[in-house]
């Protein structure tokens, strides 16, 4: 694999904040689908992919999106262009004949369990919401994660579904925030050489 270049790692890493608020500059659908593309092409476990991504593009879904925010983010998630739902689907060894054809009976026999089932729903989507960020700002665009009332989400938009939350994300072309960037902890302060 090749290196990215000192300005592409700039501009993918150090540069992008997170985005609190938008300009009306539209986000399409042609930029929805490649996001999700490039998200789906990081790896997870067996293959899996249980991200599942609900995009809200409607004033009428923003608002019922917005009750389930704290009154700090409500704002914040109205003015973007787009929010997404990022869930984990719990149905996904449903699926590991297609994601996973010469394993599927391997997957199955290690995920006997609901627990261990959904534990790796969680981690692998947790994975893939890493890289759906990496990708928004690959392709230019801005994104603000949001903490939300995830049961309250659940029952909003994705009742009698598999699918469950772990975060929102606010997208669109961001209007650069003014404070300076928080403290990042350095490579003394979180690793360890054994």
């Amino acid at each position: 694999m090749t290196r990215l270049s000192e300005d592409q790692i700039t501009a993918l890493f150090r540069e992008p904040r997170t985005m609190r608020k938008f300009t009306d500059r539209p986000v399409t659908d042609d930029q929805l689908r490649e996001i999700q593309e490039l998200t789906y092409l990081g790896p997870t476990a067996f293959n899996s992919q249980p991200l599942r991504i609900t995009w809200i593009k409607s004033p009428e879904a923003r608002e019922r999106l917005v009750k389930h925010l704290i009154e700090a983010n409500q704002e914040k998630a109205r003015q973007a262009p787009v929010n997404a739902i990022l869930s984990y689907d719990k149905a996904w060894i449903d699926r590991a004949d297609v994601f996973n054809p010469r394993a599927a009976e391997t997957i199955r026999n290690y995920c006997t369990t609901e627990e261990i089932v959904t534990f790796a729903a969680q981690q692998s989507a947790n994975l893939q919401a890493g890289y759906f960020m990496t990708a928004v700002r690959a392709l230019g665009l801005d994104a603000g994660p949001l903490w939300a009332d995830f049961e309250g989400l659940y029952e909003e938009f994705l009742a009698g579904t598999d699918e469950h939350p772990i975060l929102v994300v606010n997208l669109g072309y961001g209007v650069p925030t003014q404070h300076p960037r928080d403290t990042r902890f350095g490579f003394d302060d979180v690793t360890r050489s054994l």
